[in-house]
């Protein structure tokens, strides 16, 4: 399995915090103080969220040469290029006995390398004016939990286009099958992941209705699962015709909701490089490797990755701002209709047509 060399930056992940400042003990050893590192935190002291926290969005991209985090430009918090540390996994029992989990971040200041902010990231909802019990602190745990909330994800039963033209559920899909890609033709899955995950905040699916964006069925996948909208007109302004769109930034309570509640089944799919497949007829991307995520992905599969993936070249991701309009969906529905843009079945039938005409129609069946 080749990993291509990174060429082009990394794409950013944008997570929604709260200052360290609105998360502060109620009652316990450290009264009236704000959540801060893993080395000053107590056991069982008792936390509550200020009723005047509102979610921030915090930008991060990693270093190509060494990994590490820093905060990208155009974060709602923090100084760009400020060096930004996952200090650990916290776990809250809340008053009816339900356990919340969130990230620790701390940002450095650039020129003393001294604490500059903390920041929490919960991975479930937290109430305002309600006591949490800070009952776990887990350093290591922290980075395998960010990968699987940064991860993209199909959720089961998802139609994914193959090879061959056959549309086949993500959770019978077998590493070696192959799958149809919109850059690179069809290519071999290498691995699958999968992960039960409750449902709730950060992990709560994104569920975008049939025919939204033009989709075949109901198409439902995590909430940084980026979408490729070629635009036949650039209804959005961005500039160019092929954009990536983050699931999360498309929900309007009608035809793109959050789905909040029970559990969720994931699925990952990693090919040799970052590609756009076919899910439920429409584009989107397959798992891309980084810092980030590269731990959800087993050992014996990061012994064979040299180097992070090249990103997709599509050129553009519209942020959320770009996505404020209440009929957003219904304007890259309308960019992304026309005849420029292939449909993933006549995607099928143009790579069958060029290898028929050398000879290896057999293969691309395969």
């Amino acid at each position: 399995m080749t990993f291509h060399t990174l060429t082009t930056p990394l794409p950013i992940q944008t997570f929604l915090v709260y200052p360290a400042e609105m998360m502060r003990v109620s009652h316990g050893a450290n009264l009236n103080e704000a959540i801060s590192a893993a080395r000053d935190l107590v056991h069982d002291d008792i936390y509550e969220l200020s009723k005047k926290a509102e979610y921030k969005h915090l930008a991060i991209s990693t270093r190509d040469d060494t990994g590490d985090f820093f905060i990208a430009a155009g974060s709602g918090l923090g100084q760009p290029g400020a060096a930004l540390y996952l200090d650990c996994l916290i776990t809250f029992m809340g008053p009816h006995g339900t356990t919340e989990e969130a990230l620790v971040l701390i940002e450095t200041d650039p020129n003393t390398g001294m604490i500059a902010q903390t920041y929490l990231h919960p991975l479930t909802p937290l109430a305002a004016k309600t006591g949490y019990t800070l009952v776990t602190i887990d350093p290591d745990g922290a980075r395998t939990k960010l990968a699987e909330s940064a991860c993209v994800s199909f959720t089961r039963s998802t139609a994914i286009t193959m090879a061959d033209g056959r549309q086949v559920p993500v959770e019978h899909l077998q590493p070696g099958d192959r799958v149809l890609t919109r850059d690179s033709g069809p290519q071999k899955l290498r691995w699958i992941g999968e992960q039960t995950l409750r449902a709730s905040g950060a992990f709560a699916p994104i569920v975008i209705a049939p025919g939204a964006l033009n989709n075949t069925g109901e198409l439902v996948v995590s909430q940084n699962h980026r979408l490729f909208i070629y635009q036949r007109a650039d209804k959005m302004g961005a500039g160019q015709s092929e954009v990536l769109v983050k699931a999360r930034d498309l929900v309007n309570d009608t035809s793109v909701v959050r789905a909040e509640g029970g559990f969720v089944d994931y699925f990952q799919l990693l090919f040799d490089k970052h590609e756009i497949i076919y899910a439920e007829g429409i584009a989107s991307e397959s798992l891309f490797i980084d810092t980030t995520t590269r731990s959800v992905v087993p050992e014996e599969i990061q012994k064979r990755l040299k180097s992070v993936a090249k990103p997709v070249r599509a050129g553009h991701e519209l942020k959320a701002t770009d996505l404020a309009s209440s009929d957003a969906v219904a304007l890259l529905k309308r960019a992304s209709e026309g005849p420029r843009e292939p449909r993933a079945a006549e995607t099928v039938a143009t790579f069958k047509n060029r290898a028929n005409s050398v000879g290896i129609s057999r293969k691309l069946a395969g």
